[in-house]
């Protein structure tokens, strides 16, 4: 992944460091997200829990206290939809595609349901909620139409940046103090709705002709899969909450 804003994350961990608290040591989590992707917007099917496209991820937790956590990640995903399979004769006679290389970074704070020890030796486990902000890289383009009968035509434009929202729920447990399991699905509203090229920006914004769909929507897109992540570090005296 070449995210060229590097500084974001160097802030992002400089942020972290700000908000320990010295007096207790901190328990680290470090592991990998193994998933899926979808996207919802203006192409493809109206299912918005529909992982087409492999997803990978880098996952890391700074454990606070035995109920919440700062984590950050990295996530890599090609988004996809494909409306010549799709329930809705509109677009399936459109027959639009969607290919976007995504590179996400997001940061935040995990809530744990309830009181989860890392260290404890007997099994635990507890549904967790993360929210925070994502920051993403994806490509720009816009699609014109060929007329009846006719391909239509992708035009990319270059790579553009944004942000998004994530609201992730999930589920985890520790089979034994070294590693963590968990399942989760997140979804990220995107500050964006370009994310197909219904919407396009720049030079291109004023080309009415070039729009389509709901442009008043941003998009949205999904992950779901799992994780596992190795626990290192000092024990924690976990901070009063």
């Amino acid at each position: 992944m070449n995210i060229t804003n590097s500084t974001f994350f160097k802030t992002i961990v400089l942020c972290f460091c700000l908000h320990a608290t010295s007096s207790c040591a901190q328990f680290h989590e470090l592991g990998l997200f193994l998933g899926g992707s979808n996207y919802i917007g203006d192409i493809g099917s109206d299912k918005y829990i529909s992982p087409n496209s492999p997803a990978l991820g880098m996952v890391y937790k700074w454990n606070v206290t035995d109920r919440y956590s700062f984590r950050g990640g990295i996530t890599l995903t090609k988004l996809t939809e494909n409306e010549s399979n799709n329930s809705d004769l509109n677009r399936f006679n459109r027959s639009y595609t969607l290919e976007n290389n995504l590179q996400e970074a997001t940061v935040g704070v995990e809530f744990n349901f309830k009181p989860f020890n890392l260290h404890d030796a007997d099994f635990n486990f507890t549904p967790y909620l993360f929210y925070g902000i994502s920051y993403f890289r994806f490509d720009q383009y816009f699609i014109t139409p060929n007329g009846p009968g006719g391909d239509p035509v992708f035009t990319n434009y270059g790579k553009d940046q944004e942000l998004a929202i994530p609201f992730v729920l999930g589920l985890k447990l520790n089979p034994n103090p070294l590693f963590i399991l968990g399942f989760e699905l997140g979804a990220r509203y995107a500050l964006t709705d370009n994310l197909d090229g219904s919407n396009p920006g720049n030079e291109y914004s004023n080309e009415v002709d070039l729009k389509f769909g709901n442009i008043a929507n941003n998009d949205w897109y999904i992950f779901m899969g799992f994780t596992i992540s190795f626990t290192f570090g000092d024990l924690p005296c976990y901070c009063k909450e």
